[in-house]
């Protein structure tokens, strides 16, 4: 069964990065560019993993993953931050917020294949 990965990152060139490498590997790939955006989707398609950005207008990252783990309905979906926020810090404040990683840009595309494979088991 082909898993499916919401990606929720404002950056098209780097979402549809994320998007052409996990189609490659066999992922389904369902793109958001805004947060609220993300989280009507994850309700709605209930994917296997969101990989999200944490630095997007409106809503940043943390908020999408707290009402993430926050709602009945998505709550169990694991969660991969994608950041270029690197300090240790802000890896913490995702880990409090729900993720299960923290992922920093640049990324290796070989290390986010393995995340994704790694949650999706």
């Amino acid at each position: 069964m082909t898993k499916k990965i919401l990606v929720i990152e404002d950056e098209p060139h780097i979402s549809n990065l994320v998007k052409v490498i996990l189609e490659k590997n066999g992922f389904e790939v369902l793109q958001s560019f805004v947060g609220e955006e993300g989280l009507n989707l994850a309700v709605q398609e209930k994917p296997d993993l969101v990989v999200l950005d944490v630095m997007m207008p409106n809503m940043d990252g943390f908020e999408v993953a707290k009402r993430l783990t926050g709602n009945e309905d998505t709550k169990d979906i694991p969660i991969v931050m994608l950041s270029s926020a690197a300090q240790f810090k802000d890896k913490m404040k995702g880990i409090d917020a729900g993720a299960m990683d923290y992922i920093t840009k640049p990324f290796d595309k070989d290390e986010l294949l393995a995340k994704v494979k790694e949650y999706t088991k």
